[in-house]
């Protein structure tokens, strides 16, 4: 088995290729997710951090009331953000970081988490570690949008889905069954409060706080 440092590096070393074709090779489902990255945030504020920031297609849909820290783990997907930082109506500080090891951050520091597909490319070593990272800087009471992809329980689309799963994991390293709800459930001080589908039942948007100090 491999340990959760070496599956960041393997996902490091993914990203430096996939990075060059991230944007074209996501355009096709982009224009779905454009649609749904300003409802996602528009209730976001305060000190936020965004964990698997990739090329910052959410950086411009915050609000100018917050401060916003962005990190991935690849230094190529960071470089691409930095261009679209310049249409941010807030304050972005981007940081190369693996969200499974922030120890460079205090505990209780952010208002919100939010991640939007990160944790189906983190495979099962890395969950716990993010999560319990995400547990530890948000502030008691602070809050988390996790929007991420699962197996369908229909049976047409599972199928479709099982076509494109190879395919999926190794150009972006995803999987549809991450079970990130499940660890989210396991990690004492956290707390879900919503969990709804924006399209089908495969896109899920987690949504909860944290609840001890």
């Amino acid at each position: 088995m491999e340990t959760s440092g070496n599956e960041s590096v393997r996902l490091k070393k993914k990203y430096r290729w996939t990075s060059l074709v991230y944007d074209i090779l996501d355009y096709p489902w982009e224009r779905l997710y454009r649609k749904w990255r300003p409802k996602i945030l528009e209730n976001v504020r305060g000190d936020v951090i965004e964990a698997g920031v990739g090329t910052g297609r959410n950086l411009s849909h915050y609000s100018s009331d917050v401060n916003l820290t962005a990190i991935d783990l690849s230094p190529s997907m960071l470089d691409r953000a930095s261009r679209r930082k310049k249409k941010a109506k807030c304050d972005v500080t981007l940081i190369c970081a693996d969200a499974t090891v922030l120890h460079h951050i205090p505990e209780n520091s952010f208002d919100w988490y939010v991640s939007t597909f990160l944790y189906c490319v983190l495979p099962a070593p890395l969950q716990t570690p993010a999560i319990s990272e995400m547990r530890r800087i948000l502030k008691p009471g602070g809050k988390f949008k996790l929007l991420e992809m699962i197996y369908s329980a229909d049976k047409k689309i599972r199928e479709r889905q099982m076509r494109f799963a190879k395919f999926v994991e190794k150009v972006y390293g995803a999987r549809f069954d991450r079970g990130t709800l499940e660890v989210i459930e396991g990690i004492e001080g956290l707390e879900i409060t919503s969990t709804r589908f924006l399209k089908d039942d495969v896109y899920l948007l987690i949504e909860g706080r944290k609840t001890d100090a």
